[in-house]
């Protein structure tokens, strides 16, 4: 596969929004994204074909963008399994959101838009996936990012939708700061940014060297570009923004939670995993994600709105990836962010077909008696959740058995968090089931089933959601690199009980319940509150940042008045100057005063031309007598 055809993956949508604004039809940008992203797809399950079934090994594509004295940018692609792969999940998850989007926001005004908007998105993910350079990584990280804040804040005439986009723009950017100090280390220890080259001396095949701060540099990497991680990917602490995601369409919930955004840190820390290993920070990844899934699990337990529930399952499912990752390596924690990319899409877009039936209602208690007048979407988003929870035998379950193994054989403490959040996630998505399908609707309208354009893609993901993780799991675990533990008794009995222990729990606590009306006993108040973290940060940084806001006006009002000072006094000094100064310095000394002189020394030297002879013949007589006293002189 050549450089040329390869970069169409991400080229064809990032042209796809470059035409779009030129449309003024809707339909006809959707027509021209969806097909921008199909034949990226095309183009990605072929590349998958030839690493995968083929074993074909690629060079990297390298291509020089910067010369600085003997030092070379270079912007180029990778084709490996681990990218072959990442680039066929996203675009083949990331067409069917977009097919069903045209479904979706059919009746929206600004659909040529939102679409412009979602092909660029979609573009600079497939950049990160593809990217072999670390600065080219990190532009289309930023695309990513800016992509990621057009859509939340789509809605922009609500105040909440406008509010979450800033918020995400803003909490993400801190943890783009490390990753950018990350890099700026990187290229100092090691004078490239290159992952890999064809001399073998990239970044991943020399490590860096060193200390820094006193400590190992590739610890100080390595936790750098954690930092960027953890801001993507909604890890403690600065996973706050990723709930308030929501206010954006369900598609682009589906999007960012499932195949683009928030598994672009994950597959950071994937990529670089070997400088990881080499700092010894693979466990600080593995407890940061094992206390992230657990505390977003329980939050989860006190949310009535369906997609914010579904938003902080995603944040417990990556914090379970970053286990993955630091107790048994790349395969095992790409490998749920694989299976989990399927199944959370078709949780998020069987949301937005309930929201779509129940009239835009979104929350669960007006829900109910929904499995009759909406069966599609009911199927599909109970395969989406029995995967979810790791019901036996779906992709889930295969992925999140083999995080349990390795969190057993490397850190039991670890595995028993990670087990009692798998646990949590049964419960409130049981819970969640039970407020929304059965019983009688509680809502004012009567809901419907959606159409055909959006409940197709939800039965192919459903397909991939229960059977994924058996096709794949020998092959990705003995391609990726990793180290899979051994499937201890325990291990696969814990892993089963908390499945079907939590789907049990849930249906005991609110079978017969009057749901919406009685007390949710589950919903307790620090769950409700999301433990106050929004109300910490406004408390400690949201202050920190008024003051710095206070000062910043205050500073701003002491150069504005010393601006005005400085031109008052400079305005009357020259005022000043050029009433009394003009007169008596500059025309006495300079212009006038010169003139003056000129004209008496003039006066002076014609007065003796005054046409008499007599005082002509005195002046010849005075100088015939001093030029005849200067000849006596000299000699």
């Amino acid at each position: 596969m050549s450089f040329s055809t390869l970069a169409l993956i991400p080229l064809l949508p990032l042209l796809a929004a470059a035409v779009i604004p030129l449309m003024k039809s809707g339909k006809q940008a959707a027509g021209v994204a969806i097909g921008a992203l199909l034949g990226s797809c095309g183009i990605a399950i072929w590349a998958f074909y030839k690493t995968w079934i083929l074993k074909i090994v690629f060079p990297p594509f390298s291509q020089n963008w910067l010369t600085i004295g003997g030092t070379e940018i270079n912007f180029g692609f990778i084709l490996d399994p681990l990218t072959s792969a990442m680039a066929a999940m996203v675009t083949f998850v990331g067409s069917l959101i977009f097919i069903y989007s045209a479904g979706y926001m059919a009746k929206d005004k600004r659909m040529a838009r939102f679409f412009c908007y979602l092909s660029l998105f979609a573009s600079g993910m497939l950049g990160v996936v593809l990217a072999n350079s670390l600065i080219l990584f990190f532009m289309c990280w930023e695309i990513v990012g800016v992509a990621s804040y057009l859509l939340i804040s789509f809605w922009n005439h609500k105040p909440q939708a406008a509010a979450a986009g800033k918020k995400a723009f803003i909490v993400t950017r801190i943890g783009d700061m490390g990753f950018l100090i990350g890099i700026l280390l990187v290229f100092k220890s090691t004078g490239t940014l290159d992952f890999y080259t064809t001399e073998n001396n990239g970044m991943l095949q020399i490590l860096p060297i060193g200390t820094a701060f006193g400590f190992k540099i590739t610890a100080v990497i390595s936790f750098l570009l954690f930092v960027g991680a953890i801001g993507k990917s909604g890890q403690l602490p600065l996973h706050v923004w990723l709930p308030d995601a929501m206010e954006g369409p369900t598609p682009v919930s589906a999007l960012i939670h499932a195949a683009t955004m928030v598994a672009a840190g994950v597959f950071l820390v994937a990529r670089t995993h070997p400088i990881f290993q080499d700092g010894g920070m693979l466990p600080l990844v593995a407890w940061v994600g094992a206390i992230t899934a657990l505390v977003a699990a329980f939050i989860a337990l006190g949310q009535y709105d369906l997609k914010r529930i579904l938003a902080y399952s995603t944040v417990s499912q990556l914090g379970l990836m970053m286990v993955g990752i630091g107790v048994a390596g790349v395969s095992v924690g790409m490998f749920h962010l694989l299976t989990h990319a399927f199944f959370k899409a078709l949780l998020f877009l069987g949301a937005g077909s309930i929201i779509h039936g129940c009239h835009e209602e979104q929350d669960i208690r007006k829900m109910g008696g929904l499995a009759k007048p909406m069966p599609l979407t009911t199927i599909a988003y109970l395969c989406g959740t029995l995967a979810l929870v790791a019901f036996p035998f779906t992709s889930g379950f295969f992925s999140k058995d083999e995080i349990l193994a390795g969190a057993w054989a490397n850190n039991q403490p670890v595995f028993w968090i990670a087990a009692l959040a798998s646990l949590m996630t049964a419960v409130y998505m049981t819970r969640q089931c039970m407020y929304v399908f059965p019983g009688v609707h509680r809502g004012n309208n009567e809901p419907h089933e959606s159409q055909g354009i959006m409940t197709i893609p939800l039965l192919i993901l459903s397909i991939f959601a229960l059977g994924l993780g058996a096709l794949v799991r020998n092959s990705l675990l003995e391609t990726l690199p990793g180290f899979p533990a051994k499937h201890e008794t325990i291990v696969i009995t814990v892993s089963i009980a908390v499945a079907l222990g939590g789907i049990a729990l849930g249906v005991l606590i609110y079978r017969g319940r009057a749901l919406g009306q009685a007390i949710d006993p589950l919903a307790l108040k620090p769950f409700e509150q999301k433990f106050w973290f929004d109300e910490l940060y406004e408390a400690t940084v949201g202050r920190l940042w008024t003051l710095f806001i206070i000062f910043s006006e205050q500073l701003n009002a002491l150069l504005v008045f010393i601006r005005d000072l400085t031109v008052e006094l400079t305005s009357r000094i020259g005022t000043g100057f050029a009433i009394g100064g003009d007169r008596k310095l500059i025309d006495s000394l300079a212009f006038d005063g010169l003139c003056n002189r000129i004209r008496c020394a003039s006066r002076s030297a014609t007065r003796v031309q005054n046409g008499f002879l007599p005082g002509y013949l005195r002046l010849i007589a005075l100088g015939a007598v001093l030029l005849g006293a200067l000849v006596l002189w000299t000699s």
